[in-house]
């Protein structure tokens, strides 16, 4: 078999070596860019240093890398093609009755490889850095500013006659630990009898543990205490439901979390569409490189035109468009998770096949 063989062994290393390569770069270029942009932006908040933002762009750039592995394994794919084809070393791969199909195994291994390589290890240290670069800045700026993307800006709870509004300016921990925290208490007849500001709050079992606490109520001068303990029937699954993202969420923990969402009446296409789109990668990453070769095996000894080389990588950038689109769309309902996810994975394979069928078997 090719992928046993020593020649296989060979393609695979090179892709491999190629895939390395082209992460160390954009890790590199993305790094400069987000501490750039980083920098400007926090750079006048009190706690800021630049040893800090080094280790917040750290954090952060895993997730952003995770986004562009699609475009990784295509150019990875077509580097190492192009290079092979360009040293003859594929021209004698044929001449010795070997197809194109046979050859192309190795990448396709390597790039199925890939995939799994960003589900378990790149996708939850992406998530894990997440939560990591908003500690950090939430701790910055003291709980003004830097929040996560709320779902729900503010959670309601009634607890006997006591019908409370909390708010925070900041979100920690999936909504378990709130910063620059404000409770709004309200009566029977829905008139304000309480208001708590709070510099954090951090859900216990059973209420809500406020800290540094200026209370104000009608008539009355403003009170200090230093904690303050607020009764609340709400369960931490249910908050890191309403305030967690799905992009945000490990791949290992996404199962529990659409059981989780469902039972609390969430809705759940955006995590099943988050699930598949993960489950799909190896398979969508096979895609690409299909993609890749089609564009790359007869470069050389046709004297194609970079025109070529450059229509791979628009359809590559289109087949990355059109699955983030139809992942938008299966977030929302529109279309069945599933199906967002799986079905541009699917006609991208079967395109590429049958143009590598066309230029190879005629």
């Amino acid at each position: 078999m090719m992928l046993t063989s020593t020649l296989g062994r060979y393609f695979f290393v090179r892709y491999v070596i190629t895939t390395f390569w082209f992460l160390m770069g954009i890790f590199s270029l993305v790094f400069i860019i987000d501490f750039s942009e980083m920098s400007a932006r926090l750079s006048d908040l009190p706690g800021y240093t630049i040893l800090g933002g080094l280790v917040l762009t750290t954090f952060r750039v895993p997730a952003i890398l995770q986004q562009t592995v699609p475009f990784v394994a295509l150019f990875s794919a077509m580097a190492a093609l192009i290079s092979l084809n360009r040293r003859y070393e594929l021209v004698v791969t044929r001449a010795a009755g070997i197809s194109a199909w046979q050859f192309l195994q190795p990448f396709a291994l390597g790039a199925f490889l890939f995939g799994i390589l960003t589900i378990v290890a790149i996708n939850p240290l992406a998530a894990w850095g997440a939560k990591q670069s908003e500690t950090i800045q939430a701790t910055w700026n003291g709980g003004k500013g830097a929040s996560t993307a709320l779902s729900i800006p503010w959670l309601r709870q009634k607890n006997g006659d006591d019908d409370t509004i909390i708010g925070a300016r900041a979100v920690q921990d999936e909504g378990t630990t709130l910063l620059n925290v404000t409770a709004i208490h309200f009566d029977r007849q829905g008139g304000i009898v309480l208001r708590q500001d709070a510099d954090s709050a951090s859900l216990k079992d059973g209420y809500w543990l406020l800290n540094n606490v200026v209370e104000t109520r009608a008539g009355e001068l403003q009170k200090r205490l230093a904690t303050v303990e607020l009764p609340t029937r709400l369960k931490a699954d249910f908050v890191q439901e309403s305030f967690g993202k799905a992009d945000s969420i490990p791949f290992f923990e996404l199962p529990r979390k659409i059981a989780v969402a469902r039972s609390f009446g969430f809705p759940t296409n955006g995590l099943k569409t988050q699930f598949h789109s993960l489950l799909s990668l190896p398979l969508l990453l096979v895609a690409m490189t299909l993609i890749a070769a089609s564009v790359s095996l007869k470069f050389s000894r046709f004297n194609q035109s970079r025109s070529v080389i450059l229509g791979g990588i628009l359809s590559g950038f289109v087949l990355y468009v059109v699955t983030v689109l139809i992942k938008a769309f299966g977030s929302s309902g529109v279309v069945p998770p599933f199906v967002a996810a799986w079905l541009p994975v699917v006609v991208a394979m079967a395109l590429g096949s049958t143009i590598l069928l066309h230029q190879e078997d005629g």
